[in-house]
């Protein structure tokens, strides 16, 4: 995996978690179209990871644990529609509240990401 791209994922996630935090501070619900336009480029790059990890994984000779790197890989992808779906229903903070709870897992599965390809050596 490259660490351009874990880095850009990361900020991406960061850039959206304070804009969601925000809207919870001013009690805007729903997110705006703008937002949702920061949530497609988050979910570009990490539809970008999932492709360029499965590549990345088949052609290592390293010992990657598959199964788990390829279920994280999957499901942090997931996870930003998921938390949009739930801001989008809920129209109150607690929806907004969800989005920053899908981020904040979109934050953690990306450093378990880097460190089961760090620990692999690969």
């Amino acid at each position: 995996m490259t660490g351009w791209l874990v880095v850009t994922v990361l900020l991406l996630t960061a850039v959206s978690a304070v804009w969601a935090v925000l809207m919870i501070v001013r009690d805007e619900s729903p997110p705006g179209d703008r937002f949702f336009v920061v949530l497609g480029v988050l979910l570009l790059a990490l539809v970008v990871q999932l492709v360029g990890g499965l590549v990345a994984l088949a052609t290592t000779d390293h010992d990657v644990d598959g199964v788990t790197f390829v279920s994280y890989l999957v499901t942090v992808v997931l996870a930003p529609p998921f938390g949009a779906a739930l801001a989008l229903v809920e129209r109150s903070r607690w929806g907004s509240v969800a989005l920053v709870v899908s981020l904040a897992t979109v934050a953690a599965m990306e450093v378990r990401l880097d460190a089961l390809w760090a620990a692999a050596g690969a």
